[in-house]
């Protein structure tokens, strides 16, 4: 699986747009990398999407996956279908109910994806560190 959090060690730097997880408030100000790749009108790969996706790679559910991060459930699958609509393969497949029961499961497009996007953020923050921390000074 991947890491979830692209924090690097910046003062009140706030990756928590990194992690499925419920966010906590934090005091002070804070920035956020917010990478969106956008095709045409829609935003085919945003952080929400990448939420998502970890989420299900998590728990094999689009159901347990949206619970998970705070998202519905139909939220949840127009997101995923709109990813999987953007991309030249899909990032997440999904097998119906039955006897044992349906699931999902990130495709390696999908597992890929997750890497470079929180590779990138990691880089980002990193080669921006001292700007950021500077800019953050700059506010009360």
């Amino acid at each position: 699986m991947t890491a979830r959090s692209s924090a690097v060690a910046l003062p009140r730097v706030d990756n928590s747009n990194a992690s499925p997880r419920p966010r906590s408030r934090r005091r002070g100000p804070v920035a956020r990398f917010r990478l969106r790749v956008t095709s045409g009108d829609t935003i085919a790969i945003g952080p929400g999407k990448i939420d998502l996706l970890e989420a299900i790679a998590e728990t094999r559910s689009i159901t347990a996956a949206a619970k998970a991060i705070g998202m519905s459930y139909r939220r949840a699958w127009m997101l995923i279908d709109q990813l999987n609509a953007t991309l030249r393969q899909p990032a997440v497949t999904s097998a119906k109910g039955g006897e044992r029961g349906g699931g999902s499961r990130l495709t390696a497009v999908g597992e890929d994806l997750i890497a470079r996007y929180r590779r990138i953020e990691t880089r980002a923050a990193e080669a921006c560190a001292d700007d950021m921390a500077a800019l953050l000074e700059l506010v009360k």
